[in-house]
């Protein structure tokens, strides 16, 4: 039996910083074992824990996609120990990946419904893999309309910039990108808060909806009622929550809310699921 807290070791191909102020950096990994690749089988959503030795590990949302062969790809916010020894590390070095984690999203339930996807901040990590995931050839067309609704404090912290631009231009995806503010006049896009964005842009649901929600709490707060004002029902509003995880497996019950455990019943839950917990979100 495979021990759960022994992670993969992979090596990092890529390192692209994502933001004028250098805090994020996408991490590209490949494996060093074809077999660990084959076993780390994912799906949108879901999270692993990164590991530096002799530092410690962190638990990160997966933004690459399971589309995307070969590789798995990291957003880290440097804010603490480890992800700042990561932040300074190099391509070529070594470190482990355990896991994957978490539910992901429930795509297959989601096919023949428009989708409205919903992200603030460095949040956005795993929608980015949600979108490249429903936007394949061969599966694009079990989906209705896709609409994205993103935000940041600035231009200069939006992350995958040039995919941003690539998305904007396909037929079928609406891209409503906003910060909080800016001083370029030539700023082509929204500026407000994403709540707000979303009132303004996102289509009504006729009950053929479903909405992805991720991003820091008091965005997805704000949010909720907006979603409700445009018929959103609570089975039909996806939200990924980032409450502060240690084993990642369900062992230590650091991320519970109530009797969920974000880490293993999670991240992902319904609002609906979210109502029966008391009153902890």
């Amino acid at each position: 039996m495979n021990n759960p807290y022994d992670p993969y070791p992979v090596r990092i191909r890529e390192i692209k910083t994502e933001t004028a102020d250098r805090s994020l950096k996408t991490f590209t990994f490949e494996f060093i074992r074809k077999a660990d690749e084959a076993a780390f089988s994912y799906r949108s959503g879901q999270f692993a824990m990164l590991s530096v030795p002799r530092v410690g590990e962190i638990p990160i949302g997966i933004a690459s996609s399971p589309s995307e062969k070969g590789i798995v790809k990291f957003t880290v916010f440097k804010t603490g120990k480890v992800t700042t020894v990561l932040h300074h590390m190099k391509q070529g070095d070594v470190m482990g990946l355990r896991g994957p984690m978490g539910n992901g999203f429930p795509l297959e339930q989601m096919t023949g419904k428009n989708v409205l996807i919903i992200g603030g901040g460095f949040a956005f990590t795993t929608l980015r893999s949600t979108i490249i995931t429903l936007m394949q050839p061969g599966l694009r067309d079990q989906y209705g309309t896709i609409d994205v609704v993103y935000g940041a404090r600035n231009p200069g912290m939006l992350l995958y910039r040039d995919e941003l631009d690539q998305w904007n231009g396909q037929p079928g995806i609406n891209m409503h990108i906003t910060v909080d503010g800016t001083d370029d006049p030539d700023w082509p896009h929204h500026i407000g808060f994403v709540p707000a964005v979303t009132g303004e842009c996102a289509p009504e649901s006729t009950g053929n909806a479903v909405a992805i929600v991720c991003g820091p709490p008091v965005m997805i707060k704000f949010t909720r009622p907006v979603l409700a004002d445009l018929g959103y029902g609570d089975e039909a509003i996806l939200m990924s929550l980032e409450n502060r995880m240690k084993c990642g497996i369900g062992m230590c019950g650091r991320c519970n809310i109530g009797q969920e455990l974000v880490c293993k019943d999670g991240p992902v839950f319904t609002l609906a699921d979210l109502n029966k917990t008391p009153g902890e979100f």
